[in-house]
């Protein structure tokens, strides 16, 4: 579903048969199920802000999931849950890259290697 090349997907909140998903909401909780996963590990009051593994957005116009491939490295089991959310519920997914805003603080951290 994803190559092992890409560094980036979206989940896009529109289904295959280009219905709108619902609820209207479903990236903000997505991405709130997975606040935990940092690369730092468990940080306390993760839960109060988005991983950078897996951010809600608005592209041009439908709320995506901005899925990181490190998360995958990271962690295979969250990386499957996020995947199969999308492949249940039929959404669409896309490999691409997201640009930084002017004044990023940089790219996100890969997993260290022990």
């Amino acid at each position: 579903m994803v190559s092992p090349s890409a560094n980036e997907v979206f989940i896009q909140g529109r289904t295959r048969s280009g219905k709108p998903f619902r609820p209207s909401d479903w990236a903000e909780r997505l991405s709130g199920v997975m606040s935990p996963f940092h690369p730092a590990g468990r940080m306390p009051g993760a839960h109060l802000g988005y991983s950078p593994w897996c951010n809600p957005k608005v592209i041009n116009g439908v709320k995506c999931v901005v899925l990181n491939t490190a998360l995958r490295d990271y962690d295979p089991m969250a990386w499957d849950f996020v995947i199969g959310f999308a492949r249940d519920n039929e959404l669409e997914v896309v490999e691409a890259c997201l640009l930084p805003d002017e004044g990023s603080i940089g790219p996100i951290p890969s997993v260290p290697t022990p």
